[in-house]
């Protein structure tokens, strides 16, 4: 509304209310702030309109931030299925008999079945001397050598120092002789406690060259476990035996010489399902973000920011096309059906785990083609597919969401003009409208003044 336009009105308000005089000899005037307002009412709501539509960029510049959030945390569920070093090349040890023989796998394992005898335990050598009647009972100063396995003896002296036993436990144990020193007490009194540092043959203890008053007695002597893997004699200084099988560490429980032990290597199925499910989620996370947007009722109610937005309809669809790849033969394995994961009618996946461990189980090898394969997998057509919606700067929503941000701008220099105009203009309307207030308030005076003049006029 032009300020001629705003002055007629105002013209027009004053004729049909009239002019009140008062007492003094003023008139009423009008509410200045009020009428600038009214005259400048078109340009305010203009302004708003585009701020408006700039929270509505900005409420979808952060949808997208959120879909695009959630689909980086689907790509990584989605490498780990199709990294060939990850989960689904984990492998698992189950032995039939857990308290003789005990086993880990790593990645690198083969899956076999395996045959081991275990004939006895590796042990670990230990000395100890005769009781004393007390831990300060004094020993008679001189020396003594301790070695381990073929190291070279460690001499230990004995005098007003450490004479006793606490204090000579104190003393070889600075030394670093390759034993443990420690002072045991039971009902025949005190003794000074040698336990080697290394368990099997390597580490068994000889304490020679005695001089002392300490009488020292052998505890245990040193040696290597000993078992049969496929036919083949081991002999280990550890009851923790690696390398003996590839990617495989067996832990010894207990001899058990006459009893073969089965040892099955396989593929870790609980691991690869957990990994499956763990995408599954992360798919339906996606979907359910797009389907939010666009869930509107029969009376237009609902939906999201991004209700209209093109891009993200060829995102959905781009990944509903992903999610259900299909290949041929494979030994049955050719979907995410064959694997007992199944699409919704609202696009999300429903796994179902007795399908699933059903075909981990039973064709493990066609599972890990349909999802790894270098040219067909699964997992690396949606890994594509991903990158192209998610890619940083040149992905579908990375596009999306610069366009909007520079529509959001350009809003911005506009608004900021237009308040910039606004508040000239309201400026000058506050002059104008506060000299004519003025003149509104002087008018009965003036009235007054030629009344008088004219009534004494001849």
């Amino acid at each position: 509304m032009s300020t001629t336009n705003s002055l007629s009105s105002l013209t027009g308000s004053l004729a049909n209310s009239g002019t009140s005089t008062s007492s003094s000899g003023f008139g009423q005037g009008i509410n200045v702030q009020q009428f600038v307002q009214y005259a400048l009412a078109n340009q305010q709501a203009t302004i708003t309109a585009l701020q408006n539509e700039q929270t509505t960029l900005n409420s979808q510049t952060t949808e997208i931030s959120k879909i695009s959030t959630d689909i980086n945390a689907l790509d990584n569920a989605v490498f780990a299925l199709s990294d060939p070093l990850g989960v689904l090349s984990s492998q698992t040890a189950t032995s039939s008999n857990s308290s003789v023989l005990s086993a880990t796998a790593n990645s690198s394992a083969t899956a076999g079945t395996h045959s081991i005898t275990v004939n006895s335990l590796a042990t670990t050598s230990s000395y100890y001397t005769d009781a004393l009647a007390s831990s300060s009972t004094t020993i008679a100063p001189g020396t003594f050598q301790i070695q381990v396995g073929s190291n070279s003896p460690v001499t230990v002296t004995v005098d007003s120092t450490n004479n006793t036993l606490s204090q000579l436990a104190s003393t070889i144990n600075g030394l670093n002789a390759g034993v443990s020193a420690s002072v045991i007490q039971d009902a025949n009194g005190y003794r000074l406690a040698l336990v080697s540092n290394t368990s099997g043959a390597p580490g068994n203890i000889t304490v020679s060259s005695n001089t002392t008053s300490l009488n020292f007695n052998t505890g245990v002597s040193g040696t290597n476990a000993s078992l049969v893997v496929d036919g083949v004699p081991i002999s280990s200084s550890s009851n923790t035996v690696s390398n003996v099988i590839n990617g495989v560490t067996l832990s010894l429980g207990s001899a058990s010489p006459s009893t073969p032990i089965t040892l099955n290597v396989s593929p870790d199925t609980t691991q690869i399902a957990s990994a499956i499910n763990t995408f599954v989620n992360a798919y339906n996370t996606v979907i359910g973000d797009i389907n939010t947007q666009f869930n509107v009722a029969s009376d237009g109610s609902g939906g999201g920011p991004l209700e209209a937005d093109n891009t993200l309809r060829d995102v959905q669809s781009q990944l509903l096309g992903a999610i259900s790849y299909s290949i041929s033969g494979n030994s049955g394995i050719v979907n995410l059906a064959s694997l007992g994961i199944n699409m919704n009618n609202d696009g999300t996946l429903s796994v179902d785990n007795g399908a699933l461990s059903t075909a981990l189980q039973s064709n493990y090898s066609a599972v890990q083609s349909f999802l790894q394969n270098a040219s067909t997998g699964f997992a690396q057509n949606l890994s594509t597919v991903l990158s192209n919606i998610n890619s940083p700067g040149t992905g579908l929503l990375s596009i999306d969401s610069q366009s909007i941000t520079n529509t959001s701008q350009d809003l911005s220099t506009q608004i900021s003009d237009l308040q910039a105009s606004l508040a000239v203009q309201q400026q000058n309307l506050t002059t104008v409208y506060s000299q004519v207030n003025t003149t509104l308030q002087e008018l009965p005076m003036l009235q007054n003044q030629i009344s008088q003049q004219l009534a004494g006029l001849p």
